[in-house]
């Protein structure tokens, strides 16, 4: 009995040391070993619920005209409207509230952001996996593509479409998908390459499966680690994108939150020392992507062992 009870406790003690040493456990671990990333990915969660639920916690809808005085335009932080209302980070020149604002902005850049990459990673993730599977011939016309692609300032490209398709959030969706597609290409590719020589796919080529199943199946999950820090780093850059060619005037228009269309608003009053109009949006902004980039980083480096400390 003694000897079956100790065999027991040791089969509990291991399991309970294969749980404690489970991935998730020791890539959560890794993740908020650092104190920036912790803070940066809190900073990210508090976003992201702004944007989610920014028509319901906002003080006011600054795109409705019947919620908006024009008696209350530029009003600094801190002052009270002639409704009773305290603006706490102050109004813009058409009286809307600047916090509202900024939420309503967060939740259309979050999103363009979003759906973008999204689009990208799933195209991108295709055409490099079809690159480096069947190789030759294939695999030099696409990479030339790309080439020729990253070749040319991305704004540059995003500037041509959208002279073309005009202003819209599903027109800049479909300029920044054509800015980030070849990124998340290149990236899989390289990864594929290193996977499509090893045993397991060789053994499936054997076995006759069909080549659909051996990518997506097989080959693409041994290419997330990589492919899902290039995703943290091209939304951070589809968001500032998006608030740049907003702010140039040829984005999203006029009617549509925005955070780019937020600083464009308060640019032509900064020197009159209406600074909150644009600082505030800014400053949204640089959080947002500043937060994006850390959580990337510390992703980078907790899935990939080279860079681990």
């Amino acid at each position: 009995m003694t000897a079956l009870a100790d065999h027991g406790a040791d089969h509990g003690a291991e399991q309970g040391v294969g749980q404690a040493d489970s991935p998730l456990r020791r890539f959560l671990a890794d993740f908020f070993e650092s104190r920036v990333a912790t803070v940066a990915f809190a900073a990210l969660l508090g976003i992201v619920f702004i944007a989610l639920f920014a028509p319901w916690i906002s003080p006011t809808n600054p795109y409705d005209l019947a919620t908006v005085d024009i008696l209350d335009n530029r009003l600094p932080p801190g002052s009270e409207g002639f409704t009773g209302m305290t603006f706490w980070l102050g109004t813009d020149g058409a009286g809307r509230d600047i916090l509202s604002a900024i939420f309503y902005g967060l939740r259309t850049s979050l999103s363009v952001g979003v759906m973008s990459g999204l689009i990208a990673m799933v195209m991108g993730s295709s055409i490099g996996l079809v690159a480096a599977y069947f190789g030759g011939r294939t695999d030099t016309l696409i990479m030339r593509i790309v080439d020729v692609q990253l070749s040319f300032p991305a704004i540059l490209v995003a500037l041509v479409l959208l002279a073309l398709l005009g202003k819209g959030v599903d027109k800049i969706i479909v300029a920044l998908v054509a800015v980030q597609w070849a990124y998340y290409a290149r990236t899989v590719r390289a990864s594929a390459l290193v996977e499509r020589r090893k045993e397991y796919v060789e053994a499936a080529t054997c076995l006759a499966l069909d080549h659909r199943r051996i990518l997506f199946r097989h080959v693409l999950p041994n290419c997330l680690p990589p492919l899902i820090v290039v995703v943290t780093v091209q939304t951070a850059h589809a968001i500032s994108l998006e608030a740049t060619l907003s702010f140039l005037g040829i984005g999203l228009p006029v009617t549509e939150p925005s955070l780019g269309l937020l600083i464009a608003n308060g640019f032509e009053y900064m020197l009159s020392q209406k600074y909150w109009i644009s600082i505030f949006p800014g400053v949204a902004l640089l959080i947002t992507i500043v937060t994006i980039n850390l959580v990337g980083d510390q992703l980078r480096d907790v899935l990939n062992p080279r860079l681990q400390r």
